[in-house]
């Protein structure tokens, strides 16, 4: 369903009471009695797991899971599926300037992105809520493919070819956020995490300039991009910021008064409960005061949006994932 996403994160600043966005799907394949590999190979299982979650508790946009190996996978890397992780990608598909330049970009309909835009088009058709589809960062899937210590390295050692790389990452990237928004995702949550083990500067110059040529080509009125970095401590920031991104998304290694205070008032805000550490591993009654403790501290900031702090794993228990609302709806009604 087309709407105006610029409307909808204004409206979530104006409204007195705080809304939250964890980044969660996992909940929701265990709520329909699957598992992992079924959503993250059949689009259908996906949506069900996203509607499950829809029905359940007060989301103010329904998001899709972060798989990470999609789009690595579209080029050709090889991944490894399991029963109830996140696919992961094996081994380098690329490992020196020829191959690189030898790598073609590959069309969308590649792999499991089939899959991935039936269940956005699913969920746009039968939610009436935003539905923010899922895509990796430029620099991050250049590491998937290159293999993430070498592209360190490749940065100083060969920049050139890693600038090649890169280009062929962000124009496949391009490509793909133009299909999500065509089967009707209102947004997507890139996922960025690699480019938080540089400097800002290196950040700068290898992930945010491919970051914002995805922004430029894609975001508009009616559709967002959400550009989420869980390894940045609060170093890169500002390179986060010069994407032009509508929105950012933290990871809980960064104080959010950093991250807020970084990005200024006019963008949302978004985190940062650690969702293994917190969501998966504590107790209910920790759950509740943790994110109690994000709203008081935060709540009172306008563009704030309480969320995980990545992707809610498999195995987090639902009295948890109930004590995260049931914060957020004591906090609301104090």
């Amino acid at each position: 369903m087309k709407r105006n996403m610029k409307e909808w994160a204004l409206a979530l600043m104006n409204n007195p009471k705080r809304p939250a966005l964890p980044l969660m799907t996992h909940p929701g394949i265990e709520l329909i009695g699957k598992h992992v590999i079924d959503a993250v190979t059949d689009g259908e299982v996906h949506y069900e797991a996203i509607k499950a979650l829809y029905d359940r508790y007060p989301e103010v946009a329904a998001c899709m899971i972060m798989d990470l190996s999609v789009e690595a996978e579209a080029f050709g890397a090889t991944v490894n599926f399991e029963q109830d992780a996140n696919p992961t990608v094996v081994g380098r598909l690329v490992a020196d300037a020829e191959q690189i330049n030898a790598l073609g970009i590959p069309p969308v309909e590649s792999g499991r992105i089939p899959q991935i835009l039936k269940a956005v088009k699913l969920a746009s058709e039968n939610l009436d809520i935003p539905v923010l589809a899922g895509c990796i960062g430029p620099y991050s899937l250049a590491g998937r493919l290159y293999d993430i210590t070498e592209m360190m390295m490749g940065i100083y050692i060969d920049p050139d070819a890693m600038r090649v790389l890169l280009d062929k990452c962000t124009r496949f990237l391009i490509s793909y956020c133009k299909a999500l928004k065509a089967a009707g995702a209102n947004g997507v949550v890139m996922a960025e995490p690699a480019a938080g083990l540089l400097s800002d500067n290196d950040c700068r110059q290898f992930s945010s300039e491919y970051v914002k040529q995805i922004v430029d080509a894609v975001q508009d009125d009616n559709f967002m991009v959400i550009l989420h970095n869980c390894g940045n401590t609060g170093h890169c920031t500002g390179a986060m910021v010069a994407t032009g991104a509508m929105a950012y998304h933290f990871g809980n290694s960064i104080d959010m008064a950093d991250a807020l205070a970084g990005c200024g008032e006019d963008v949302l805000v978004m985190g940062n409960l650690d969702p293994a550490g917190v969501f998966r591993m504590a107790d209910a009654q920790t759950v509740y005061d943790k994110a109690k403790s994000l709203l008081d501290n935060f709540g009172a900031h306008r563009n704030f949006i309480l969320s995980s702090g990545c992707d809610i794993p498999p195995g987090v228990p639902v009295e948890n994932i109930e004590a995260f609302y049931r914060a957020l709806n004591d906090y609301n009604n104090r």
